[in-house]
């Protein structure tokens, strides 16, 4: 007896440890239910309904056959420039950001010393600027400066230089103090100690995730051309617009290459990078 009441004061005491309570599991059923509940509200509020997904699935298939065989059509020069206008938009974009950001991810990185008020402003501005989507910037700077890649690579500097900005705070706050205890040591100002004890570090992190951006900038280019930012993406919405289906599988077939190629020519210099 005296072992059983031993075991019921333990299970009095530490009531997990013998397994869930009778009111988590209740909690976590209720939490099923009503998750089960509200994703068959989502499914009925946005028409999901079987008879949509089958009809639409038939539409896709007979698209399909249209696409085949791909044909580049009467202009496949003009496809390789657009090709070559999207990896411009998407280089320029990236690269402009990713100095802009540097100084920015500078100034709001905790251990760099800057006051926390300018500090805390300067992280809200990355939350809209990165809050924001490209594609929605884009239809603003296309409203501004008109058509092209002019305002493709305007939305590419916004957004990305508030993404690489945090990252670039992130990865300097990351970075071992001890080189930045010795620069001040020795008689090295805050200056100095960002630049030769923080940034050093903080770099072959800084370069992979501006790359990383810059293969994903070159995905996104695709879709700033088809709301009227130029490169590759408008000549697909032109296609798809005229119903020309087998010129359209062309140019996806295109940017699946041109995807393809960057995205292991990146994931290689970030490797290299991480390495060293």
């Amino acid at each position: 007896m005296s072992g059983t009441s031993d075991i019921a004061a333990l299970r009095a005491r530490h009531p997990r440890a013998f397994g869930p309570t009778a009111g988590l599991r209740a909690l976590r059923w209720s939490l099923g239910a009503f998750a089960v509940a509200g994703t068959l509200a989502a499914f009925a509020w946005l028409e999901m309904t079987p008879q949509r997904l089958i009809g639409g699935l038939g539409e896709l298939w007979r698209v399909a056959g249209l696409m085949l065989p791909p044909n580049p059509g009467d202009a496949p020069i003009e496809l390789l420039q657009a090709i070559a206008e999207t990896l411009a938009m998407a280089l320029a974009g990236t690269l402009i950001a990713a100095l802009l950001a540097i100084p920015l991810g500078v100034l709001a990185a905790r251990n760099v010393g800057i006051l926390a008020p300018f500090r805390f402003g300067l992280r809200r501005l990355f939350d809209v600027l990165r809050g924001v989507d490209q594609l929605v910037w884009a239809l603003i700077f296309v409203r501004a400066v008109g058509l092209g890649p002019l305002a493709g690579v305007l939305s590419i500097i916004v957004t990305d230089t508030g993404t690489l900005a945090k990252l670039y705070s992130e990865a300097l706050e990351n970075a071992d103090r001890r080189p930045v205890e010795g620069i001040v040591a020795a008689g090295g100002g805050r200056t100095h100690a960002a630049r030769f004890g923080l940034i050093p570090q903080a770099l072959p992190v800084m370069l992979s995730n501006a790359l990383y951006i810059f293969e994903s900038n070159v995905r996104s280019s695709t879709i700033l051309g088809i709301v009227g930012a130029g490169g590759i993406g408008f000549q697909l919405s032109d296609r798809i617009r005229a119903l020309r289906w087998d010129e359209a599988s062309f140019i996806i077939l295109l940017i699946l290459a041109m995807v393809a190629a960057i995205d292991a020519a990146s994931a290689a210099l970030r490797r290299r990078l991480t390495r060293d």
